[in-house]
């Protein structure tokens, strides 16, 4: 069966078709891989953990915050647990602001 016949009857890109078929062709399967790294978590569930602990660490940036939380988080994920129990970013204090 020619590729553009393959492409159009599972609504795929060319790309992907490619792609499964190296795979195929290297692993015998067309199957995801699996067991790789996830990265980071992306959300911190106990939020009243999360409360205490930043009471604790008060005058910490997002990014410190990230390193010294028990799980691999993002800043990013940070901030959006800091809006979600309402308490404000550290701004940077470094920045001078002139005019």
């Amino acid at each position: 069966m020619p590729k553009s016949e393959v492409i159009q009857m599972f609504n795929i890109s060319r790309d992907s078709l490619e792609r499964w078929l190296k795979r195929r062709s290297e692993t015998g399967s067309f199957q995801a891989t699996q067991g790789y790294p996830q990265g980071s978590s992306h959300r911190i569930v106990d939020r009243e953990a999360f409360r205490a602990f930043v009471k604790r660490q008060g005058d910490k940036t997002q990014v410190e915050l990230a390193e010294l939380w028990h799980d691999r988080v993002s800043s990013r994920t940070i901030s959006r647990a800091l809006a979600k129990i309402r308490f404000t970013r550290k701004k940077d204090l470094r920045l001078s602001r002139t005019g």
